[in-house]
């Protein structure tokens, strides 16, 4: 029997600090269109395929929505049949919602995108406009230009002169793009976020460089008539040559300062034994490095779209995150990043050396 919540219920769910999976089961152009704040798109074309990845626990509390209803019925039919057994329909979906008083909002990692204005309104971000760092290259100014996207969107289009280094490896990686302490450092993204992330992460690690944001990143520079560059592949050195010591101290003050502990692998051996807890275990490094071989039970959630799109990892709120790497600096640094995005992250200690082996999620 179908179970309903009703938009005033549904929103006081949202903040009362116990468990939730938000799930909108529209297509993605209709997600994208107009959808509560919170919500992870699962379209119900791909429900079956997606749902024991990104909402591994069969009995956490699950609310499905659509516009009026009509997906979400059937949707949550498929739920109860597949185990999951706290299964609601919002009344009236985004409709009703509205109706309510409750904002609706539009585009796609929406969550991540507020926080990066509001980051950059609080730390005061230092940035730069695509006028100033085209004359900047056009002087031949000591610069260095690192795009912090995954590679994928990098060989889409790119700043002229720009490295790949995505946000999640900006830390580990930087002394080998950037071997000396003054050359002026611009990061970019496609739009604004990224920009701001990558460019406050360095700044929080200490890092003695100048840092900026390209202000609206490869937009920006495009709409001011610039030219980019297309099919490139640019990128971090597969093998860092530099010492990371450094950058691994500065990261483990960055990951205390935020409340990102550090656990061992028998404590997420007991988390992965509580059955009113959902656990994900979280592999931060490269596409390249998870292929060659990971920890039992983890899947591949690269650093900076982990901040950027973590519902594309992370079905569930509130949820405990153990994040891990083989370096001892990528990990912290994310887990900061989430701790202040309101998740349960967490490092693990010594990374894919510790042994650490959990089941793999549900299909």
């Amino acid at each position: 029997m179908t179970q309903y919540v009703d938009a005033p219920t549904l929103k006081s769910w949202l903040h009362d600090g116990a468990e939730i999976a938000l799930l909108d089961v529209r297509e993605h152009g209709q997600y994208g269109e107009s959808h509560l704040f919170l919500a992870v798109p699962l379209p119900y074309s791909r429900l079956e395929l997606e749902i024991g990845r990104l909402v591994p626990r069969r009995d956490v509390r699950v609310v499905v929505y659509d516009h009026d209803e009509s997906v979400a019925l059937p949707a949550a039919a498929a739920l109860l049949a597949a185990g999951y057994t706290d299964v609601h329909v919002l009344r009236g979906g985004t409709a009703a919602w509205a109706a309510a008083g409750y904002a609706l909002f539009a585009g796609v990692n929406v969550p991540s995108k507020t926080f990066g204005e509001l980051v950059e309104h609080k730390l005061h971000t230092p940035r730069i406009g695509a006028e100033q760092l085209h004359a900047m290259q056009a002087r031949g100014d000591k610069l260095v230009v690192l795009d912090g996207r995954p590679l994928s969107e990098y060989r889409k289009m790119n700043i002229p002169g720009a490295i790949c280094c995505p946000n999640g490896e900006l830390a580990y990686r930087l002394r080998d793009l950037v071997p000396d302490d003054d050359t002026p450092i611009v990061i970019n993204c496609a739009g604004r976020t990224r920009s701001i992330i990558g460019a406050q992460t360095l700044i929080n690690l200490g890092v003695p460089n100048p840092v900026y944001a390209l202000e609206n990143g490869t937009q920006g520079w495009y709409l001011a008539d610039y030219q980019l560059e297309h099919g490139n592949d640019r990128h971090y050195p597969e093998k860092t040559a530099s010492d990371v010591e450094p950058m691994r101290a500065a990261a483990a003050r960055l990951a205390e300062r935020h409340g990102a502990e550090t656990v061992g692998a028998a404590t997420v051996q007991g988390w992965a034994r509580d059955t009113a807890r959902t656990l994900f275990l979280c592999d931060v490094r490269t596409p390249e490095e998870f292929a060659r071989g990971t920890l039992p039970g983890a899947q591949h959630t690269p650093g900076g779209q982990l901040i950027q799109a973590t519902d594309q990892y992370v079905g569930v709120r509130g949820a405990r995150l153990v994040l891990f790497d083989d370096d001892g600096v990528r990990a912290p640094v994310v887990a900061s990043w989430l701790r202040q995005l309101g998740h349960d992250a967490h490092v693990l200690a010594d990374g894919l050396r510790s042994g650490l082996a959990l089941p793999p999620a549900p299909a």
